[in-house]
């Protein structure tokens, strides 16, 4: 009796395994990162934006995994992730923090996620094209929590009372990472590569914690793109491992965010050219934001010295000049007007934004009519004597 006894106490401290702390830790890592490799590449950009197909062994692998360590259903999801995408930053967004708050989305993230799952309507009209098969509706949908319970007998089985532990640091580490970090300081905090109609930031340029979805503000921009990183000093590990999976013939890519190829020996801008405009928009706007960082520096030393405008006045003027016009309200718009009337330069380098942007807003403009209004738009730049506006200029007759 004494030895049974015995037995079960050495069981429970330290489980089938008898493994070491560090082990355990390694595990614990391992494990959760293989949940943030399921939920980016089979949740987020197989199935909601469908930017790669996945063979049926990781897919399948994926779909157990995630029933296992989240008790998450694909199509739940799927479908809320497209309304957040279809509805960004409006009341209707399941986890904005710009509607509910930083602190609501951070800290209450899964329960805003449980809140929608409920919602009949969102699952019927962005739930489509998700699993549909046997296993869905018999196992991974119909006893979602067992999936979790499951893995719970498994943590305490290979690591005894410590497997607690395991299987609570497993259970939290979606809701505070993706449902807290990237849905709350993903629209909140970070950096800005291009200016897309929502607050989506960069939150850091290194995707490995997180499997890339640190780089959210690339993934508003192209949200149908398998690729998350766009600059050279971005990484995301995601798409690392998309591209092992399709050497390995188990997946397959279909879209990527489209790259810029320019003809720097081009004289006039042509309907080539803007194709290439009008598809590369956000990175023409990206650009453009620089030159107009440049335009400001050569233009601050006159403003600082010729105006009564404070240093705090002209920093918050700078940022204003890097937002997007159309969403500048009354008072922020009466600051730069403030600003214009000591600098023509800068006026013109807005006032010019705004004509760019609306060359592929004009849906209603012929092919002939667009290319027209860019040509002219690349004549007045050129004419302007604004040194970043004239070598911005030649760069955008460039693209091909």
């Amino acid at each position: 009796m004494q030895s049974l006894f015995d037995t079960i106490l050495d069981f429970l401290a330290n489980g089938l395994t008898r493994a070491t702390g560090w082990q355990i830790l390694v595990f614990t890592l391992v494990a959760t990162h293989i949940t943030i490799a399921a939920v980016t590449i089979y949740l987020h950009r197989c199935q909601a934006h469908r930017a790669l197909d996945l063979h049926a062994i990781p897919s399948h692998f994926f779909r157990f995994w995630l029933w296992m360590t989240t008790g998450m259903v694909t199509k739940q999801w799927a479908a809320i992730h497209r309304k957040h995408h279809a509805k960004c930053e409006t009341e209707d967004d399941p986890h904005s923090p710009v509607t509910r708050g930083i602190k609501k989305v951070l800290l209450e993230g899964a329960e805003l996620y449980r809140a929608e799952s409920k919602n009949k309507e969102t699952m019927d009209k962005y739930g489509h094209g998700t699993p549909d098969d046997w296993i869905e509706h018999n196992l991974y949908s119909k006893y979602s929590w067992q999936g979790v319970g499951l893995c719970l007998i498994v943590d305490v089985a290979l690591f005894g009372v410590l497997g607690l532990t395991v299987w609570a640091v497993q259970m939290l580490w979606i809701p505070v990472t993706a449902a807290g970090i990237i849905n709350g300081i993903g629209h909140y905090w970070g950096y800005r590569n291009y200016e897309c109609n929502d607050a989506a930031t960069n939150i850091f340029p290194i995707g490995i914690l997180i499997g890339g979805e640190e780089l959210h503000n690339n993934h508003h921009t192209f949200g149908t793109s398998a690729k998350l990183s766009s600059k050279w000093y971005e990484f995301d590990i995601g798409w690392l491992y998309i591209r092992i999976l399709e050497t390995l013939g188990l997946a397959k890519v279909k879209k990527v965010a489209p790259a810029p190829k320019f003809d720097r020996q081009k004289a006039i801008a042509d309907l080539d050219t803007l194709q290439s405009v009008i598809a590369n928009r956000y990175d023409v706007m990206a650009k453009y934001a620089k030159s107009l960082k440049k335009a400001w520096r050569e233009e601050l030393e006159h403003l600082s010295s010729k105006t009564k405008l404070e240093a705090d006045s002209l920093k918050k003027a700078r940022k204003l000049l890097q937002r997007e016009p159309a969403k500048l309200e009354a008072p922020q718009q009466q600051q730069l007007t403030e600003l214009f009337a000591h600098s023509k330069a800068l006026q013109t380098m807005h006032e010019m934004r705004v004509e760019l942007a609306a060359i592929w807003e004009r849906s209603h403009a012929s092919r002939e009519q667009l290319l027209q209004q860019l040509q002219d738009w690349c004549a007045r730049a050129e004419a302007s004597g604004i040194k970043a506006l004239q070598e911005f200029s030649l760069r955008l007759r460039s693209y091909a």
